[in-house]
């Protein structure tokens, strides 16, 4: 009885009705030659408003940072791009084409994401790193991993990148499990890369090893980072300050922190308390 329950709740989900589907006819979209905008996006959770009329564009090769306050908006932002959910009104342009009218597959493959939580499998380090890739070489894998600065601990390791991570990589430190993940960004050489908090739930040594990993791979990418420690995002070619769903500040780390009274001063005033 206890299992008939489940399955019906199992159900449930399995047979849920896809939302994100591609249109009739979708273009087909095979490299990022220009810019991201969004373009007067608003979003809602039944029907309350998260972002409200955001308007910005990100040129290729530019690292856009977003701050602001939890539950502002940051990571529903972001989770836009790759269409996990689409806007209620406004769009989100690549290249000039609204990406409602691009195939997803081919959105999705332009982007590399690096979360808060990172997501392993129960099985080897190798297979973790190349994950989704059909062909690869372990000079690949390894230097992948060299550049995450993953490759010492896996080494260390058992059967070195033959080891297992266990369940969701419960055989690794968060700093560890964070860095396999950033290897398999650096594996899949996306041009358009989103870091959601990557280093929010580290210990200061590991956040040392993961922000280094990072930079590197930012290099040459264009990238959009959410960030809640603003050491981390100084670099960033422009910032954007999130309030209530709003853009109330934009520009440099040093524009902003001219501004009196302004958000991202009072943000990084509190941190560097």
């Amino acid at each position: 009885q206890k299992g008939l329950a489940s399955i019906d709740r199992l159900n449930q989900v399995l047979e849920a009705e896809e939302k994100i589907t591609d249109r009739e006819n979708a273009l087909s979209l095979s490299e990022f030659k220009d810019s991201i905008e969004f373009r007067n996006v608003w979003f809602s959770y039944n029907s309350e408003p998260v972002l409200k009329d955001i308007s910005f564009t990100v040129k290729k090769g530019q690292t856009l940072a977003i701050v602001g306050k939890s539950g502002g908006g940051k990571s529903t932002l972001v989770d836009l791009l790759p269409r996990f959910m689409d806007v209620d009104s406004g769009s989100i342009l690549i290249d000039g084409k609204d990406i409602r009218d691009l195939r997803i597959k081919d959105l999705r493959d332009l982007m590399g994401i690096v979360s808060q939580q990172p997501i392993l499998f129960n099985t080897s380090f190798r297979d973790n790193i190349a994950f989704g890739m059909e062909a690869y070489s372990m000079e690949e894998v390894e230097n992948a991993a060299r550049i995450a600065h993953a490759h010492e601990f896996i080494c260390e390791t058992e059967k070195t990148y033959d080891s297992n991570v266990g369940e969701s990589g419960n055989k690794l430190s968060g700093g560890q499990k964070q860095r396999v993940s950033i290897a398999r960004a650096i594996m899949a050489n996306p041009p358009i890369l989103i870091l959601d908090e990557a280093t929010s739930a580290l210990d200061t040594e590991s956040e040392r090893y993961v922000q280094e990993a990072i930079l590197k791979l930012m290099e040459n990418r264009t990238s959009i980072v959410i960030a809640h420690r603003l050491s981390t995002i100084q670099h960033a070619d422009f910032i954007i300050v999130l309030d209530e769903g709003k853009i109330a500040e934009t520009g440099t780390h040093d524009e902003l922190i001219k501004l009196e009274n302004g958000l991202y001063r009072k943000l990084h005033a509190f941190q560097s308390i």
